[in-house]
């Protein structure tokens, strides 16, 4: 937790800002630091006075002007770099947290009383929510804060704008290299499978002609048998014209 820096709001009485000491209910995560903090301007009280001081007689204003005296100075706001915070209470302790990615609307507002004393409401609207979410109730200056709290905000958007840009250009890249590797994977696949083929192919080239001239043999040999036992058979019988018979040829000794 890193001390808070003078209030930008400060009245005519001086900034009310808390110490650390009246801080140590807040707990900030890490990388967090305090922009802003302070509680509902001191001058609020002075109705209550005029009310309660004429009623002191009976204890009635007494009690009242306790009472407002002690929810006053047990309030405290604070505004970091990362999330807005309100804590009240006096006997109990309610801490309220909103990041500024849900905040969606910020707004302030002034009484007549407060536009005279410089004083008001800052009132922020989360996305989703129901109406205001949180309440800076009669801080000192409340334009200025809430000012603050927009400059913030926008400027928390601009940097995640610029990481989110960085990140889709490193996707891009990433999905690039992807598909040329994908590309070269594709390519030696191909050619391997073409080389293999062209193996194949020769090999049944190759196999064909032999086949083809085994064939040619074959049908050679078996003309050239043909061709014998014609012959053997010419030589063997012999037409005799005149009886209309063959007769066996004597084979000369």
């Amino acid at each position: 937790m890193t001390d808070s820096s003078p209030n930008p709001a400060g009245n005519a009485d001086g900034p009310n800002t808390a110490s650390i000491d009246d801080l140590e209910w807040l707990s900030l995560e890490a990388g967090e630091e305090i922009v802003w903090t302070d509680g509902p301007d001191k001058r609020t009280l002075l109705p209550s006075f005029l009310v309660g001081i004429p009623l002191a007689i009976v204890l009635v204003g007494i009690l009242i002007i306790v009472s407002e005296y002690l929810r006053v100075t047990n309030t405290a706001y604070v505004v970091t770099n990362r999330a807005l915070y309100r804590k009240t209470g006096v006997l109990s302790r309610d801490v309220k947290r909103i990041e500024h990615e849900k905040v969606q609307d910020i707004s302030y507002s002034q009484s007549a009383l407060g536009t005279q004393f410089g004083y008001g409401t800052v009132e922020v609207s989360t996305a989703g929510g129901s109406g205001v979410e949180m309440s800076f109730k009669s801080v000192p200056e409340p334009r200025s804060v809430q000012q603050l709290i927009s400059e913030l905000i926008e400027r928390e958007h601009r940097e995640e704008a610029g990481d989110r840009t960085k990140t889709d250009v490193l996707m891009e890249i990433r999905d690039e290299l992807r598909a040329i590797r994908t590309t070269l994977e594709e390519s030696d696949a191909a050619g391997s499978n073409a080389g293999v083929e062209g193996v194949e192919s020769a090999k049944a080239v190759d196999r064909d002609s032999f086949e083809w001239s085994n064939g040619d043999d074959s049908a050679s040999g078996d003309d050239s048998a043909n061709h014998g036992d014609s012959t053997s058979r010419d030589g063997a019988t012999s037409r005799d014209d005149s009886t209309g018979r063959d007769e066996p040829q004597s084979s000369p000794r």
